[in-house]
């Protein structure tokens, strides 16, 4: 159900997050102590869609876009936007307007995880797309990763950059 695109205190999704592309990036420690960043590039397509691409870290090389539901927390400040992908995993994001940080909880699939670089491509490509599902037949609901992190953004404009735009009955499961 798309969600009402006025929201109490005048702000609305239009103004917040219609549009909005963002690049941000995750710096992730690994078990020794060394930094790394992770680059995301994510566009708000519209109140049912997201499209993203990831450039660094191990699921670097993937292009999707997917159903979301959105959940506004404070208008004009916080925002929540949340996924499932053809993969299995759960991906709940908190987009802060006012500190230009992104928060994440991903809950990868055992599939996905263990094997990232089967869930590189892009999803206009069948076999990508098909690969993809398989993945989430890896494992149970009890063999999951879960992730939490923080980003900050590098970039925040409208319009699709050098992302694809999509159609929107294009499937996302």
């Amino acid at each position: 159900m798309p969600i009402k695109s006025t929201l109490q205190g005048g702000a609305t999704f239009d103004a917040d997050l219609r549009d909005r592309h963002l690049v941000y990036d995750y710096a992730v420690e690994d078990d020794h102590g060394s930094i790394s960043k992770w680059r995301y590039e994510f566009w708000f397509f519209n109140e049912d869609r997201v499209v993203y691409a990831i450039h660094g870290g191990p699921m670097a090389g993937r292009q999707n876009y997917q159903a979301a539901t959105y959940q506004c927390i404070r208008p004009g400040e916080l925002w929540q936007c949340n996924w499932l992908e053809e993969t299995g995993t759960i991906v709940s994001m908190v987009y802060d307007l006012q500190q230009n940080r992104i928060t994440t909880m991903l809950a990868f699939s055992q599939g996905h995880w263990e094997q990232n670089e089967a869930a590189h491509g892009d999803k206009r490509n069948p076999e990508d797309f098909d690969r993809w599902r398989g993945l989430a037949k890896v494992g149970t609901q009890m063999d999951r990763v879960i992730l939490c992190e923080q980003a900050s953004i590098v970039e925040d404009f409208r319009g699709a950059g050098d992302l694809k735009p999509i159609e929107m009955d294009w499937a996302t499961l």
